[in-house]
């Protein structure tokens, strides 16, 4: 759930457009097309910011297809939506989260901030309070 394909469509006006089939919110562009990666890098995670306001689980990424680019995810940020899509599988709320992990609803609300930097093993508290193990594998 890290990569995402972008599609990369040269603008007749100059540039490039960026869009991502699997997370419509996140279009961007740039003057040349290392700009276009960068910039896409910055809205694919910013575009998370709206499935954690709305509490709604984030698509995973399909096979790119002919022409498109894998962008990745901040393996923080991959933690935190696999929480989040955990949370909205099971119907938990944060304050049903936070009473789960015997914390103060506020801690809750900074685990699920994409902007606040997280400690991994927080998060895998977090997944272990409602039945789930989080699990770092290298390849």
């Amino acid at each position: 759930m890290s990569k995402y394909p972008a599609h990369f469509e040269p603008d007749p006006a100059g540039g490039y457009v960026v869009t991502f089939r699997d997370i419509p919110e996140a279009i961007t562009q740039g003057e040349t097309l290392e700009e276009a990666r960068e910039a896409a890098a910055d809205a694919l995670l910013t575009a998370m910011d709206f499935y954690f306001e709305d509490q709604r689980p984030v698509p995973a990424p399909s096979q790119a297809q002919d022409g498109e680019e894998l962008v990745e995810l901040p393996l923080s940020a991959v933690a935190k939506v696999a929480l989040l899509n955990e949370l909205c599988k099971q119907r938990v709320r944060p304050t049903d989260l936070a009473h789960a992990m015997g914390v103060q609803k506020q801690e809750v609300t900074r685990i699920l901030d994409l902007a606040h930097v997280t400690k991994i093993d927080t998060i895998g508290r977090a997944l272990k309070a409602i039945g789930k193990e989080l699990e770092l594998v290298v390849h």
